[in-house]
């Protein structure tokens, strides 16, 4: 089972030209949401079987730098700067290891081991009904690569209480991200049995996410997301997908949180 833990900080940072607001960006009402996400997606990336998984969720973020618009796919994030119509921070990721025993498929293949991405991320809002968001990340012990991944959302807001949003996502990716992913050297492909593979950098997916989002309490947020992605490039290219896996990538699931209000003096 594929576990995750998603920590999302939305402002946690409130940087000031005064010192006396500096020394109290604690201060204030804060939130803590806690819940978790119950899902059907494939065992690993380009992989052609698929695993109904699923992984808490944990959101922290002050009451009073709410955001307009958030995704399922925005990683953990602290907010440097936001004056409303754009935003960016600093931006993290878990990598979780992925190895034999995540499918028979990867028997032969060198693990990737538990790990994360550290970068920075960005988004703007060109309409009041459409978000734009970047991050580039850094490979931390999983791998040694750059990941950026861009999506766009277009969102409404149907009733008071609910919430529709779709938009296109792509993502690309370095050699060091590329080949520790989906490359196959010669060692492994004589244990592995698949076609010996060296992947280069480029754009590794690119796809389409729906949500919608029903605020069924003052507390209570639930979700119902799907995301479609097909790999692209040195990934669509790779012997692990083409011999054992697929290209068309699908994920489906739904989401539920409870939020916890509390205030720091």
């Amino acid at each position: 089972m594929r576990i995750g833990i998603l920590t999302a900080f939305t402002g946690f940072l409130a940087l000031s030209a005064s010192p006396a607001l500096a020394e109290a960006w604690w201060s204030g009402d804060w939130y803590v949401k806690l819940g978790g996400e119950a899902f059907v997606a494939p065992r690993y990336q380009g992989d052609d079987e698929y695993l109904f998984s699923g992984k808490p969720l944990i959101s922290i973020g002050k009451a009073d730098q709410g955001v307009r618009f958030s995704s399922r796919n925005d990683n953990p994030a602290v907010s440097i700067y936001d004056n409303g119509g754009f935003r960016t921070g600093i931006v993290g990721k878990l990598i979780l290891p992925r190895d034999k025993d995540t499918s028979d498929d990867l028997k032969g293949l060198d693990p990737v081991r538990f790990g994360g991405e550290l970068g920075g991320f960005a988004e703007v809002y060109p309409t009041d009904w459409m978000r734009i968001r970047a991050e580039v990340r850094r490979g931390i012990r999983s791998h040694d690569g750059i990941v950026a991944d861009v999506a766009a959302d277009a969102f409404a807001d149907v009733t008071d209480t609910i919430r529709v949003s779709a938009g296109p996502r792509v993502s690309f990716a370095t050699e060091g991200y590329m080949d520790k992913f989906y490359g196959v050297d010669a060692k492994e492909a004589v244990k592995s049995g698949l076609t010996k593979y060296k992947a280069d950098g480029g754009v590794q997916s690119a796809g389409l996410g729906a949500a919608i989002n029903w605020k069924a309490t003052e507390k209570v947020d639930t979700s119902l997301f799907a995301e479609y992605s097909r790999l692209m490039g040195p990934a669509a290219d790779s012997s692990l997908v083409k011999e054992r896996g697929d290209k068309n990538q699908f994920v489906i699931g739904v989401s539920a949180t409870y939020r916890f209000d509390f205030t720091i003096d």
